[in-house]
Order: C-alpha cells, then structure tokens, then sequence
C-alpha cells in the first residue's frame, strides 16, 4: 500500500470515527434542550478550532484535505447549534 493511499485511509477512518462519537451528544442536546451538563467555553472552543481546521483543509497544498475538511464542517456546525441552544437555555430563557 502506498503512502498517499494509507494518508487518505487514515483521514477518512479518522473523519468518520470523530462525527460518529460527536454527533450521539450533538443530537441528544438538539432533540431533549438539555444543556445542563455542557460546558459554555468548551463548545465555542470547538468551534473556533473546526473553523480552523477547515480553512487548512481548504488551503493546504497541493491538493485540498477533504476529510480534514468535511469533518470539522459537521462537528463545527453541530458545535453552533449547541452553542445556540446552551446560550438560550443560560441566558435568554431564564430572563
């Protein structure tokens, strides 16, 4: 097996092994509201960091690291929609 092949293999068991073990919690908080347990920083660090691990997936070069990519899409969208619901469950709905 070739290097470039192993690196691609890699990326991808990498890419779905990380959206399989954070989509159960994503989910979970997205159907139940329930944010109780969540820590406010750790979800807006996600974030930040899946926003910056697609850029690099983007720009790297020569070729575009599309698991690196696709990956943080979905964990950096299901990181927002966390967020979200945490911020109007700590702030909005308590006023």
């Amino acid at each position: 097996m070739s290097q470039s092949l192993f690196f691609e293999i890699c990326g991808w068991v990498a890419s779905i092994s990380l959206i399989m073990g954070y989509l159960p919690q994503a989910i979970q908080t997205i159907r139940t509201r329930n944010t109780d347990g969540i820590a406010l920083p750790t979800f807006l660090m996600m974030a930040v960091g899946g926003i910056c691990f697609m850029l690099q997936g983007l720009l790297h070069e020569p070729d575009k690291l599309w698991a690196l990519f696709l990956t943080n899409l979905v964990t950096t969208v299901c990181s927002a929609i966390v967020f979200g619901i945490k911020i109007y469950n700590d702030y909005i709905k308590k006023k």
